[in-house]
């Protein structure tokens, strides 16, 4: 159990709220080529920097449970982390590790899937996930264990539904991996065995919707992955390829659906019988199309015309609370004592808020990726607007801001902790100049919540979950300058970073002198720990250490 820290008792006895902000995909680069916040106009970031303790936090990598330090962060296990107060290995290394060691195919949920697509009429296996090796939602590597493994088990057909990414690879990267992987399918396959790519899209465009924000992509999905309804190609090369000139200027994640056919007829629609693995591994843009196989005829989203009776696995169960999907291949990581549940124990109140983008990630993965609220927690969410990011980079700053004001100003919370997501959402889309005005509204967002800090007395603990705007461009590895496009123009680049993100320590109470130690090993996972040094407690026992430091 926290217990009282008298050394601390002067700090929390000065200390009113403390406030928790993350600003979603802001990286500190080791160069200003390319980075969005640094052509930026954030004064109120600057003299925070300027002006205000502040150190480096790991945020990628082995720091968040990622495999290797080559594997970037991201928002889910960033929030797990800060959250948890500690780190777990993470989706990525947890199924890694069960194919490298044969567990996964032992287990009963592998078998039962095995057993389900004997049992049907075209013993057939449906993959579908994000086809990459982004490490992020998924890895390519996983898909072709499972189809190897397929076809291993005896099974005589694989059809993979492969989301186009764009997003955590680069931009318009997907033909260096449906290329290759379409070469693997046809090596693969033989007489007793058939192995190809049966529908996609991008990610943006279909299936992978989440927090309840855009359901029509998810029906977007079901159409084209179950129904077989879209533009068709003989080939998910071809697909790729007459897409983009159909769409020019559209990026991976945003190109529209596509199916494979033959003489006009789809080659992988999913029937009754069949079986079908979700091969994500991240949970938040796996759960709505999970429901839409698994939800009876209470699901109501959208027509589905058919569901077929399918035997379905996710790669992971992707909500423990709400048990979706109720099959799943490997283990998810089980998170326990976080700081949502401890301090809910000590009977502190707590405010989380986010627009829908990221109201999850200060809510549910936040408490280990639990669902439900401790006691004495208040959620908020924010609607996102459902238009393309760089439209409207301001996203939901501003409204953001309000709700953490009036929660400031009510009294009633004790910690408070919020998402900015825009350095993150817009960072994504490639659009430079968007990425800077989505800075520039955090800043002024910040500034204006900062005011309501001070006049509550509070302290603030800023930081990031990760980097994405702070490398808007590919950069060459030897000269550190954006990498060119054939008619000299920036390539663009989407995905996260792997650079370090602030930990800033802001407040202006009078006689109270704060600081922040930074340490090697510095990551996301010690934010629990210095929030509970600044409200008096000593860390929990699992807890990483405290990076506070007293005068």
């Amino acid at each position: 159990m926290l217990q009282r820290n008298e050394s601390l008792s002067q700090v929390a006895a000065a200390v009113g709220p403390v406030v928790l902000i993350v600003m979603d995909g802001y990286g500190l680069s080791k160069t200003d080529a390319g980075s969005a916040i640094a052509a930026a106009n954030k004064p109120t970031l600057d003299k925070l920097f300027a002006q205000h303790p502040n150190i480096r936090l790991r945020a990628h990598g082995t720091a968040v449970g990622m495999p290797s330090d080559e594997d970037m962060g991201n928002s889910e296990v960033g929030h797990n982390a800060l959250g948890a107060g500690q780190v777990y290995a993470q989706g990525a290394a947890l199924v890694a590790d069960s194919i490298a060691s044969g567990e996964i195919w032992q287990g009963q949920a592998w078998q039962e899937i095995v057993a389900a697509a004997k049992a049907g009429k075209a013993s057939r296996l449906h993959c579908i996930g994000l086809l990459s090796d982004g490490n992020v939602h998924s890895h390519i590597d996983h898909l072709k264990a499972l189809v190897r493994q397929a076809k291993a088990e005896g099974l005589r057909s694989v059809r993979v539904h492969a989301l186009i990414d764009g997003r955590d690879v680069p931009e318009t990267s997907a033909l260096d991996y449906v290329l290759p992987f379409e070469a693997f399918l046809a090596e693969l396959s033989d007489a007793d065995f058939d192995a190809r790519i049966a529908s996609g899209g991008g990610r943006q465009c279909i299936t992978m919707d989440r927090y309840d924000a855009n359901w029509p992509m998810v029906e977007r999905g079901w159409k084209t992955h179950v129904l077989g309804q879209g533009p068709q190609f003989p080939n998910a090369g071809a697909a790729i390829e007459g897409l983009r000139q159909q769409h020019p200027g559209v990026i991976d994640q945003d190109l529209p659906e596509f199916v494979i056919a033959e003489q006009g007829r789809p080659i992988g629609t999913i029937e009754d019988g069949d079986a079908v693995v979700l091969f994500n591994f991240r949970g938040d843009r796996a759960i709505e199309i999970t429901r839409a196989f698994e939800e009876g005829a209470s699901f109501d989203k959208f027509d589905r015309v058919r569901a077929p009776k399918v035997s379905y696995a996710g790669m992971l169960q992707y909500d423990g609370d709400l048990k979706l999907p109720a099959r799943f291949l490997v283990a998810p990581p089980a998170i326990r004592n976080t700081s949502g549940e401890w301090f809910s124990k000590l009977g502190i109140t707590q405010f989380a808020c986010s627009e829908t983008q990221k109201f999850g990630h200060v809510t549910y993965f936040w408490n280990g990726n639990r669902s439900s609220k401790f006691e004495g927690e208040t959620y908020l969410e924010v609607p996102s607007d459902v238009v393309p990011f760089e439209q409207r980079p301001w996203m939901k700053s501003a409204e953001i801001a309000d709700a953490m004001i009036a929660a400031l100003q009510s009294g009633q919370h004790k910690i408070l902790r919020c998402n900015f997501a825009n350095g993150d959402m817009v960072g994504h889309t490639g659009n430079f100049r968007a990425a800077t005005m989505s800075i520039e509204a955090v800043d002024l967002a910040l500034g204006r919540l900062l005011k309501a800090v001070d006049a509550a007395g509070g302290v603030a603990l800023i930081t990031a979950d990760h980097g994405n705007a702070d490398e808007m461009f590919e950069l060459d590895k030897k000269s550190g300058q954006p990498a060119l496009n054939k008619d000299g123009s920036p390539k663009a680049k989407t995905a996260h970073t792997l650079n370090p993100v602030p930990l800033i320590l802001y407040h202006r109470i009078p006689g109270l002198t704060l600081g922040l130690k930074q340490t090697a090993a510095a990551g996301l996972s010690n934010l629990a720990a210095t929030t509970a040094a600044l409200l008096g407690y000593d860390k929990h026992a699992d807890w990483d250490e405290s990076l506070l430091t007293l005068a």
